[in-house]
């Protein structure tokens, strides 16, 4: 407690000294005056009296000693004098490097005050009670206050429209509004979140806005536009299946009378003009799909499988589909897989075939002399497959090659003029190969030919583990003579040398005959193409020296009698499948009446007593073709010329016990179309418990949306018109079959 109050007394005389110091200053000097004063008069006095027993010596010891005590006092202040000196120089220099720091301090703090206030943004602060405790310039002046209007009170923009809100994980919320403000309605981005200036006073909210009005109004423009732009895209798809639909309509009538007239007693004449006709339709046709195609990739509907299929067999369709074109050119056209590719991929088959029918249809369009080859091989990543199309065509010059795969475009107007065509193809065959993961380059050199590389992805199928697509025949050590010239010698000789046999190939008849004594040969191969007489005199040279003597033929040249000299023959596409069970075989005993078998004519299939078939169909073309091709494959046909007729025939059929077997129908009709009418259908068989019709759609439209229709209106499959005679029979035959089993 001493202590204490010792303390405070000093405290207090501190507080004084600093409030009075003049007043300390007189107390302190009148107290040391008195204390100087009263001693040396007492020293006088004292000394002076009679009994004061003064002593000189001992008074000269005594002021000696004192004098020496005051020397020690003044030494011991001066050292403390300046101690007290060199701490003031110190603090001197710290206080002055403060001042500078406070400084410093003060023109930052200005400038970030001066930058706080010249923010676009928008700032205010608020206290917990919502009263605005700061805001900056900008917000003064969109709030048209002054700053000492707006500090103390609750003011807020009125809110017309409120934006989506978000909070971060900091706590900050991010929301967007509209407001009305004096100069107009101004969207506003807001950063709300709460700061504390004070530790010993509460958060206060700090929000800051931006003006995103043109922003704003950009993105909502932007959006109307691509909303305006996806109705555009949907009403140029609807316009084109509907355009479709209507060319494809009387389109199935030209072509399938076409048809229809070739297979009557026709002059010579007559059937060049009806295959002309069916040939134009055909083109027509061709040029819809393309068209089509485009419309589905622009609109983003392109759907892609991703089943399992053969790789071989895709391959070999392709050359096969391709030969006539191909061969009515007088040019060769060939295949070759590598073996060490799987035999079933996982993918989408007919968007593959689609773009290589593209690409090799187009290299036999601009090849004049020579061939067209398909080359699949392993690519340069795993699970890649590269399929080259290389032909001997006219080439692309350099500056074309970069716009041929752009809508519309062509090499240059020569080609179009002289060639044809919509420029689509490639165009379309890009879009799909990049839908697929994958790339299309192209190679070329003018008059030297072109080779397009379509590399794609395709997973590999686990159903064909450890299968092959043929057994492979050992030719180890076996020597092979192929004496033939062009694209697809060269690919049968690759072929055979992966097999193990030392091929030789020429394509000089003399040459072959000077080979031939040299060794013994296990084969000949020999290509009709260098010239009949030339093929049987080499076959005959090699009869002794060839264990088997194979002649390649083209399927023209299939019906011509053969000499006897061959052991078998091969037809051009050759299938290595075909190739290995011929070189597998044991050798033929030559025959003077060897010749290749005929094609085999698919008979029409026409089923005992046939079907009877309800065929809705408005267009009265359509309904002729429909009951022509029926008929003629031995079944009844009853037309419907709408909806409403469609349904109360089926009504009939079905009340008189002898319901339809099928029923074809047209999608588009007038009264009733085929979706309503075969929804009806299937409610009325619902509600009977009768027996369930097959019904098929009769449609042009190709669109993915209305097949979907037509399968949730209870469909069970479709014709797609033109309508494909050969696919009319199968679909027919099929079901067919299903009735008699069912029997």
């Amino acid at each position: 407690m001493a202590m204490d109050r010792t303390f405070r007394i000093k405290v207090r005389m501190r507080r004084f000294r600093r409030r009075h110091p003049k007043v300390a200053f007189a107390i302190r000097s009148f107290m040391i005056f008195s204390a100087t004063f009263g001693g040396a008069y007492g020293f006088v006095t004292g000394s002076r009296a009679p009994n004061s027993g003064y002593d000189p010596n001992a008074f000269a010891i005594g002021a000696s000693f004192l004098f020496a005590l005051a020397c020690l006092g003044l030494a011991t202040l001066s050292m403390r004098l300046r101690f007290v000196a060199r701490r003031m120089r110190k603090l001197s220099a710290h206080n002055e490097a403060l001042i500078d720091r406070n400084w410093e301090l003060k023109e930052a703090e200005e400038r970030a005050r001066s930058l706080f206030e010249s923010q676009g943004d928008l700032i205010v602060l608020r206290d917990h009670q919502g009263r605005i405790t700061f805001a900056n310039d900008a917000y003064c002046a969109l709030a048209g206050q002054a700053r000492s209007a707006l500090v103390g009170t609750r003011f807020d923009f009125d809110v017309l429209e409120q934006g989506d809100s978000a909070r971060e994980a900091s706590g900050t919320r991010i929301h967007d509004q509209k407001i009305a403000t004096p100069v107009g309605a101004r969207w506003v981005a807001w950063r709300e979140g709460l700061v504390r200036h004070d530790a010993g006073q509460p958060a206060e909210l700090q929000s800051v806005g931006r003006d995103v009005t043109d922003r704003t109004e950009t993105e909502r423009a932007l959006s109307d536009a691509r909303d305006q732009a996806d109705a555009a895209n949907r009403a140029k798809s609807r316009f084109l299946a509907m355009a479709s639909h209507e060319i494809r309509t009387p389109l199935n009538g030209i072509i399938g009378m076409g048809g229809l007239l070739l297979d009557t007693n026709l002059t010579p004449e007559q059937t060049t003009y009806a295959r002309a006709v069916k040939t134009s339709g055909e083109a027509l046709m061709a040029l819809i799909e393309e068209l089509l195609d485009y419309s589905k990739i622009e609109a983003g509907k392109l759907d892609l499988e991703q089943r399992p299929f053969a790789l071989s067999t895709l391959i070999e369709e392709v050359t096969e589909l391709l030969a006539p074109r191909a061969q009515a050119k007088r040019l060769e056209i060939a295949a070759y897989v590598d073996e060490r590719l799987p035999l079933e991929v996982v993918g989408d088959a007919a968007r593959l075939r689609q773009v290589l029918l593209n690409l090799a249809g187009n290299a036999i369009k601009f090849t004049a002399s020579g061939g067209v080859a398909l080359i699949v091989e392993p690519g340069i990543w795993p699970n890649e497959i590269s399929f080259l199309v290389r032909d001997t065509g006219i080439g692309i010059a350099p500056e074309a090659q970069s716009r041929i795969f752009r809508e519309f475009e062509q090499a240059d107007d020569r080609v179009a003029r002289t060639y044809g065509g919509t420029g689509l193809g490639l165009a379309i065959s890009e879009r799909i190969v990049k839908r697929m993961g994958g790339r299309i380059t192209l190679t070329s050199e003018p008059g030297k030919g072109s080779t397009f590389e379509v590399a794609i992805p395709l997973g590999f199928s686990q159903g064909d583990a450890g299968r092959t697509a043929f057994p492979s025949p050992d030719l180890s050590g076996k020597s092979v003579l192929l004496v033939a010239d062009g694209i697809e010698a060269s690919l049968i000789a690759r072929r055979l040398e992966r097999w193990g046999g030392q091929t030789c190939l020429v394509a000089d008849a003399a040459v072959a005959e000077a080979l031939l004594p040299e060794r013994s040969w296990h084969a000949v191969l020999i290509d009709r193409a260098l010239g009949a007489a030339i093929a049987d005199r080499v076959g005959e040279a090699a009869r002794a020296h060839a264990t088997q003597r194979l002649v390649l033929l083209t399927p023209s040249s299939r019906h011509e009698k053969l000499s006897p000299d061959f052991t078998g023959f091969l037809v051009k596409p050759l299938r290595a499948a075909s190739l290995a069970a011929r070189l597998a075989l044991t050798p033929e005993v030559a025959s003077p009446d060897l010749a290749p078998e005929p094609f085999e004519t698919a008979p029409v299939r026409a089923p005992a007593g046939g079907l009877s078939i309800l065929v809705a169909e408005d267009n009265e073309i359509n309904a002729l073709l429909m009951r022509s091709l029926l008929t003629k494959l031995g079944h009844r046909v009853v037309i419907a010329v709408h909806g409403e007729a469609a349904l109360e025939s089926w009504l009939a059929a079905s009340s008189a016990g002898t319901p339809y077997d099928l029923v074809l129908m047209d999608i588009q009709m007038p009264q009733l179309d085929g979706i309503e009418a075969t929804k009806r259908i299937r409610a009325h068989e619902a509600a009977s418990g009768g027996q369930h019709t097959p019904i098929l759609a009769l449609t042009a439209n190709t669109l993915v949306e209305d097949r979907y229709a037509c399968f949730e209106a209870g469909m069970n499959g479709f014709l797609i018109k033109p309508l494909d005679r050969e696919k009319l029979d199968e679909a027919l035959a099929a079901l067919a079959a299903a009735r008699q089993l069912a029997v």
